[in-house]
């Protein structure tokens, strides 16, 4: 039926369409990593955003518009994880802008026009230096080549259409805006990730209503943060009008708070199961439809800790002056950086990325009038500044650290008695005088700055620059170890992961050693997955 305007009810569902869209395809958007390393995460990052964002929404029974546009924004800040997460939940944040001047309860074509166009606005804010073929350029070009055309359009569908048409153009394009992209034989993955929420959104224009697809959207490999879906829950539900009662909506709405859902209906009953965190929104979301009864909710964990390793239990002690946050993965490389004084660890980095919230969170925990956040990986230092603002008991600064080594060179030079300013400077450049190289292993075919890369080859990774590609990983560690150590360096240390032998460690020092006679070796067991060595050169 054709749309010409977008109501509350109707706002949910496209949000929410379009949250589940982007679960249902997250790992095809995972896969688009220009780097051929098993650590693509920009699909799962998008996902759990805007997840985040929909349970907020969900749960919000204003019937105001503006309300749950605000919901939302707040919902997606908080649980926005990765580079392309933070833009995407500010995306959400300019539509709510952009409602912020109705008038009315609902959104003309011309209003989620305008909508669109703030949500590409306050996305270009939120970051200090745009790079263009990124999803940055995709949600900018579909406004604008969607406004120019604004007066053609008959019905939101239209829109939406020509919307989503402008979009994939833009992320087709985007490998002639980034060589590397070219290179790489792929779209830009955060672009990727927003067409797939516009068509999500599109289908619920159509009255499409999508299921999530079970299963959880870490990798294998993937370490969690904090443990999901734990509550068993199951109930009845009589309904209280059979004639309407929509079950794939109803299906829809819970697919979005959790995984393993069946919903089976006889007559009148009922009866829904789900794995979920929030056994609160479920039987929210079931109340609509009708009476509940026989609600069991079991925690198929019972005894479980849900701290996230490594964190320190703080009670009620008095404020100190110094506080250090740090993100960390494996349990070798965690235990190193309490050691060296890290008040908190997050658990996540390559292939977990943690929220604003996570953030948030910490910064609260370790209670300190200053704080100093390591994110030890690039792709955390957006969602750990967006924090940052939004501490305001503390003074809360994030070191420029986008890896394990160099976090750990900056802890070298921390002075507890210094004050927050001299203590950024003296970390900055130890981050910067750093040298960073990692060995791991290809999951595809590719060429990059002209190495040609094979599925299964041993990468050398030097300062975030492919150097080395072979089949062997001592030839790709010999090779890498010549590129990061000169006449210069004094000090390299090897984090090692969970994968490196006793015999292969064994042979660190020698190889350092026949570079430059006068270095000193350090090896520590970080116990890490994908990487089998981390290794800082100072």
């Amino acid at each position: 039926m054709a749309v010409s305007s977008v109501s509350v009810a109707l706002f949910k569902k496209m949000v929410m369409n379009g949250a589940i869209n982007l679960k249902n395809n997250h790992k095809k958007v995972d896969e688009l990593n220009v780097f051929p390393v098993p650590d693509g995460d920009t699909g799962t990052n998008m996902s759990m955003t805007v997840m985040s964002g929909v349970r907020e929404m969900d749960s919000c029974v204003s019937s105001s518009i503006i309300e749950v546009g605000k919901v939302l924004s707040r919902g997606a800040l908080m649980g926005a994880r990765g580079n392309s997460g933070v833009i995407l939940s500010q995306f959400f944040r300019g539509i709510y802008v952009g409602m912020q001047k109705l008038e009315h309860n609902y959104l003309s074509i011309e209003d989620l026009m305008n909508c669109l166009e703030s949500g590409c606005k306050v996305a270009y804010k939120a970051v200090m230096e745009p790079v263009e073929g990124t999803i940055l350029t995709v949600v900018r070009e579909a406004a604008e080549h969607t406004k120019e055309h604004l007066s053609e359009f008959k019905t939101v569908e239209d829109l939406m259409n020509y919307y989503e048409n402008e979009a994939k153009k833009s992320l087709d394009n985007t490998p002639n805006l980034l060589p590397v992209l070219k290179e790489s034989g792929v779209v830009d993955s955060g672009g990727a990730g927003f067409l797939e929420i516009i068509k999500g959104m599109i289908m619920a224009l159509r009255g499409q209503m999508l299921e999530a697809t079970d299963g959880s959207q870490k990798t294998e490999t993937e370490k969690p943060v904090e443990v999901k879906n734990i509550y068993c829950t199951e109930f009845f539900i009589e309904l209280k009008d059979t004639k309407n009662f929509d079950e794939s909506a109803l299906k829809s709405s819970l697919s979005c708070l959790g995984e393993s859902l069946n919903v089976v209906l006889d007559a009148s009953v009922c009866k829904i199961h789900l794995h979920t965190d929030h056994p609160g929104l479920v039987l929210e979301q079931a109340l609509k439809h009708g009476e509940l009864t026989d609600i069991k909710i079991e925690n198929q964990r019972v005894g479980h800790t849900h701290l996230e390793k490594g964190a320190k239990v703080l009670g009620a002690i008095p404020k100190k002056t110094f506080a250090l946050v740090a993100v960390c993965f494996g349990d070798g490389i965690t235990q190193t950086f309490q050691d060296l004084g890290v008040d908190y660890v997050i658990e996540g980095g390559q292939t977990m990325n943690p929220s604003t919230e996570a953030f948030v969170d910490a910064c609260t925990k370790v209670n300190a009038e200053n704080i100093i956040i390591i994110p030890n990986n690039g792709n955390v230092i957006m969602a750990a500044k967006q924090a940052s603002t939004m501490v305001k008991e503390s003074k809360v600064a994030v070191l420029n650290a986008k890896t394990i080594a160099q976090g750990y060179a900056s802890l070298m030079v921390f002075d507890s008695e210094a004050d927050l300013e001299t203590n950024l400077e003296a970390m900055n450049e130890a981050v910067q005088n750093v040298k960073t190289g990692e060995i791991t292993y290809s999951v595809r075919d590719t060429e990059i700055g002209g190495i040609k890369i094979l599925a299964g080859d041993f990468m050398g990774i030097a300062n975030g620059e492919i150097v080395v590609s072979t089949k062997l990983q001592e030839d790709a560690l010999k090779a890498l170890l010549e590129k990061i150590i000169g006449e210069e360096s004094q000090i390299v240390t090897f984090f090692c992961g969970k994968e490196a032998s006793e015999e292969e460690k064994s042979c660190l020092e020698e190889f350092c050693l026949g570079i430059n006679s006068d270095i000193e070796v350090e090896i520590i067991d970080g116990e890490q997955e994908i990487y089998s060595y981390i290794i800082a050169v100072e």
